[in-house]
């Protein structure tokens, strides 16, 4: 038997809820096989960020050449990466390789509010690692720093989508709109064209890991083969599902249950 292997590059969550947890959870329900390089330990749950320890880029670059010389990656989706020399080790290895399918979620601030990246590294982000992405799926916050934008309508979310598709020509966008008015309506923006895939928000504060878990299905759906278009709006349905199945734990915003399609 085989499954599409997918590739996590990003911080372990202690809690569960997000990081290369979530992505690992979600890659598996989305019938992919997922495997893992981490970037940093975070000491976290439900209620806030404690503590991180960083990999060293020695040891991520070790990792990276641990997975691609044994189970090379139908697709990458990036996340946590909070330091320039960590993001140049990714970049050089994902040239050496040739990797494909490259989903890049700009992790900037956690649920909680916690900031999980050096200033000089969102620069890094944008001259190192957009060039090798296929999407960059950045949610409001993220979208008006890379953008240099406030976002507050369906209008501002176009005009900071065109803005970061441009840097470089040609990256896809898609712009998560859930923290945007009354609505969950995303923008994907690629080539010039604009797709909005709508959604009414559902009622329910427990949303750590959302950006984690929408981005990894992204990859997953990819490395199976969809086209683009296809792979966001699969992964779109994944993760409404995966909110509306309101699991409800610990104290502060609580995790998506990942695994809401398996029996129980």
């Amino acid at each position: 038997m085989k499954l599409p292997a997918v590739l996590t590059i990003a911080g372990s969550d202690s809690i569960g809820g997000a990081g290369i947890q979530a992505d690992l959870k979600t890659m598996l329900a989305n019938g992919t096989y997922g495997m893992s390089a981490i970037t940093a330990l975070t000491a976290q749950n439900t209620k806030g960020v404690r503590s991180i320890l960083e990999a060293t880029p020695a040891f991520l670059a070790d990792e990276l050449d641990a997975i691609f010389e044994d189970i090379e990656p139908a697709a990458v989706k990036i996340g946590m990466v909070s330091s320039v020399p960590l993001i140049e080790t990714i970049a050089q290895k994902l040239r050496e390789f040739q990797a494909k399918h490259i989903v890049l979620d700009p992790v900037m601030v956690a649920t909680s509010g916690a900031h999980l990246i050096e200033d000089e590294a969102v620069e890094a982000l944008k001259t190192h690692l957009f060039p090798l992405a296929e999407i960059v799926t950045p949610n409001r916050t993220e979208a008006e720093v890379l953008a240099d934008l406030a976002i507050e309508s369906a209008g501002d979310m176009l005009r900071a989508a065109e803005r970061i598709a441009n840097a470089p020509p040609g990256l896809a966008v898609l712009l998560k709109g859930g923290h945007i008015g009354e609505s969950a309506d995303d923008l994907l923006y690629q080539e010039g064209n604009a797709t909005w895939y709508r959604a009414l928000r559902i009622d329910n504060p427990n949303t750590h890991g959302t950006g984690c878990t929408l981005s990894s299905a992204i990859a997953a759906q990819l490395a199976k083969g969809k086209a683009l278009p296809e792979a966001v709006r699969l992964a779109k349905d994944y993760i409404t599902g995966a909110i509306a199945a309101q699991l409800d734990l610990g104290h502060g915003s609580g995790p998506l249950h990942h695994g809401y399609r398996i029996p129980m």
